[in-house]
């Protein structure tokens, strides 16, 4: 007889995981005993005074809006211009140089560069994230206009569809597994270069407080930080992204 089978939803599988992590961490921290090492306890611990304090979510607050407002304007001018060079040969040609230029440049001298010429201010802190993250978004999203199927465009054509129908019922449904690619990967890394802004010119923020803390060596509330930190991506991610691409990508199944 076949063995059975047994379906173990995706989610228990990621939460074991996560569970997993913690149990070894909890092993690892009370066998060392090292201050560098706290316990998962001791680090839910902090976790719960900086809730408390209200500390925590004024700065998670100030990070997540500039994450947000990052994200958003990588995402619109991202999209914009990789179908533009997708779909033109010229404005590929014209912006290709500028594109590469782009994608190396280090984030470290663009936020510098910012700062030193708009001023340190939220301007400055939102412009340079963005900056970061457009050439990423421009080079998934001109892959994607260059596969579209023109035998498609083609039918739209003949049969004289409006344009923000083909837009809308052609276009977009073939480059919606490249948008949110971008999406996903563009949010992963806007997280981590927020940080690095906040942290170099900015007096709030997720990443401003994680200085302070280092200053001090307070790796429990260094953890603290990022544990919340963590768990907003986690719910973002599960809440928002994943059903997300479910839904956009579903007529493909």
């Amino acid at each position: 007889m076949p063995a059975a089978k047994f379906n173990v939803p995706a989610g228990a599988i990621r939460s074991g995981s996560l569970l997993v992590l913690l149990i070894v961490w909890q092993l690892v921290a009370l066998k060392v005993n090292d201050p560098l090492l706290p316990a998962p306890t001791a680090v839910l611990a902090s976790l719960f005074h900086h809730l408390t304090s209200g500390e925590l979510l004024h700065h998670l607050g100030v990070t997540l809006l500039r994450v947000a407002a990052s994200f958003v304007i990588a995402m619109l001018v991202g999209v914009a211009v990789g179908v533009w060079m997708g779909r033109s040969k010229l404005a590929n040609n014209l912006l290709d140089s500028l594109l590469v230029l782009m994608l190396n440049l280090p984030a470290l001298v663009t936020a510098i560069l910012c700062f030193i010429w708009i001023g340190l201010n939220e301007t400055a802190a939102v412009l340079a994230v963005a900056l970061n993250k457009i050439p990423t978004v421009i080079t998934n999203i001109r892959e994607g206009a260059r596969a579209l199927d023109v035998q498609l465009m083609q039918v739209g054509e003949v049969y004289r569809v409006p344009r923000l129908t083909v837009l809308r019922r052609i276009v977009l449904p073939q480059l919606y597994p490249y948008i949110m690619a971008s999406a996903r990967s563009g949010l992963a890394l806007i997280w981590k270069i927020v940080l690095v802004i906040e942290l170099l010119g900015r007096s709030d923020g997720i990443g401003f407080q994680l200085g302070s803390f280092f200053q001090f060596f307070d790796l429990t509330s260094i953890l603290a930080y990022t544990t919340a930190f963590a768990a907003v991506v986690f719910v973002i991610e599960a809440l928002l992204l994943r059903p997300l691409d479910r839904r956009l990508n579903g007529w493909r199944a």
